[in-house]
């Protein structure tokens, strides 16, 4: 018989074990972003593909808060994290790093996710911008490549935590999820 299984049954690991674990080589930037439901819901998804960390840039809220706890869930406390005022910055130092810079934002030159290729030698760094201006517009012109995801329907975006969701796992499907 098919039962829900219990919290128990799931076999998560704790924090402390979490920070041990080997992480994907990917980065996610957060860019001016003013939701904190949007940042507590991207670190949970960190949290579950194991991302090696977020930065938070501009006015992007940081833990520790009620509201992006509320999201969250506690993954603030198992997903690396900094903050950066200047994205620029930030680039350059991921840059310094050598992590490829993927912009997900619609552009007269982005590619659809789905045709860009994941190379599993490399590591990433995503960015995902402000729920209405997208990526800071100082930010375009030091960003290696825009990626954009397919949508078939009426709208022209998606939710910023949402789209962060996709982007995680296109990328852990290949840089490291078993």
């Amino acid at each position: 018989m098919v039962h829900k299984l219990k919290l128990e049954e799931l076999n998560r690991i704790d924090v402390e074990t979490f920070k041990k674990v080997e992480k994907i080589p990917l980065i996610v930037v957060l860019d001016n972003i003013r939701s904190m439901h949007n940042v507590g819901a991207t670190f949970r998804t960190a949290d579950a593909f194991l991302v090696q960390k977020i930065i938070l840039c501009g006015i992007t809220p940081q833990p520790p808060h009620r509201e992006i706890h509320k999201a969250a869930l506690g993954a603030t406390e198992s997903v690396d994290w900094s903050y950066e005022a200047d994205i620029n910055v930030t680039i350059d130092d991921l840059k310094s790093q050598g992590f490829e810079i993927l912009g997900i934002e619609q552009t007269s030159n982005s590619k659809m996710i789905s045709n860009f290729t994941i190379d599993n030698t490399k590591k990433y760094a995503v960015i995902l911008g402000n729920e209405v201006e997208g990526i800071s517009d100082e930010a375009l012109p030091n960003i290696d490549t825009f990626l954009e995801i397919p949508q078939l329907g009426t709208k022209h975006s998606l939710n910023v935590s949402v789209c962060g969701g996709i982007v995680m796992w296109e990328f852990a499907k290949v840089l490291g999820l078993k």
